[in-house]
């Protein structure tokens, strides 16, 4: 069971997710905005570490490995987002993964209740269901859908060795920050590998884009670090998927997109799924 103080944080770590992706889908060059927010977070980050204490030593390799896997996330990502909507591709990533994340969890020592495996079901169903109309009326390529579980089975994979890493940490704040300040160095090698000096202009130009974003990843990804330090792995990551729902929400307020019956329909799976993860 996750306690209701936990819970609402993690839903508030999701509303986070849910902003920083709504601002960058409305980006005129998403790779770059995302290059932007992963330097501003290290230059945040830089300026915090020196008052945090040093991750546990048990938890380095952990988060040595999660830099590398974080970019391969990136990398995915974009080519997710190449091949098919974010409207179908960000749903469809982030609700395959917390099966994947079910799945994998006993390898971390957590090993589902029925009743988390009932809510996680209903979560990862509510967020899919409007990706699968899309995709039985042809709205998505082959190659975006492979793409796009190709991503869910990276973000199951960096979910579970995050979760691990920051228990082993002793501190989740500093391993947060660590994670962030090493990841965007190797995403910004990739970003001037691809576009040369142009993503440096970008950066120059979008530097308040930048750190305002990165505020709200660096600040949700922190919470969820936290929260599976004190709760259920696969319980946080199914519930932090949530921010699905915010995104759509945000979406029909402000970009007048029609919410539709079935993303009704699966907003009210994710919510019966949430309540199910709080007592399961």
């Amino acid at each position: 069971m996750i306690t209701t103080p936990v819970a609402l944080l993690v839903l508030l770590s999701a509303l986070m997710h849910a902003g920083w992706n709504f601002v960058v889908k409305a980006s005129a060059d998403r790779f770059l905005d995302y290059t932007g927010l992963s330097v501003a977070g290290a230059l945040v980050a830089a300026c915090t570490l020196p008052w945090m204490p040093l991750p546990a030593g048990a938890s380095w390799p952990w988060l040595a490995t999660t830099v590398f896997i974080h970019v391969g996330y990136y990398l995915l990502l974009m080519r997710a987002y190449q091949h098919a909507d974010l409207s179908l591709a960000y749903p469809l990533m982030r609700g395959s993964a917390p099966v994947l994340v079910a799945l994998a969890a006993p390898l971390a020592g957590d090993v589902p209740t029925p009743g988390l495996l009932l809510g996680i079901a209903l979560v990862a169903c509510g967020i899919a269901m409007p990706v699968w109309i899309g995709i039985r009326r042809g709205g998505v390529s082959k190659p975006g859908l492979s793409y796009g579980f190709a991503t869910a089975g990276v973000i199951a994979l960096y979910t579970i060795i995050d979760g691990v890493g920051a228990r082993l940490s002793g501190n989740a704040i500093s391993y947060t920050l660590w994670l962030f300040f090493l990841n965007a160095w190797l995403v910004l090698g990739v970003a001037f590998w691809r576009r040369g000096s142009a993503a440096f202009t970008h950066l120059q130009r979008r530097w308040l884009f930048s750190l305002l974003g990165s505020v709200l990843t660096m600040g949700s990804y922190g919470i969820v670090l936290w929260a599976m330090t004190v709760a259920s792995i696969p319980a946080v990551a199914a519930l932090r998927e949530t921010s699905v729902i915010f995104a759509a929400l945000l979406g029909t307020w402000l970009l007048k997109e029609r919410m539709g019956r079935w993303r009704i329909a699966g907003a009210l799976l994710v919510a019966l799924g949430a309540v199910s993860i709080r007592w399961g």
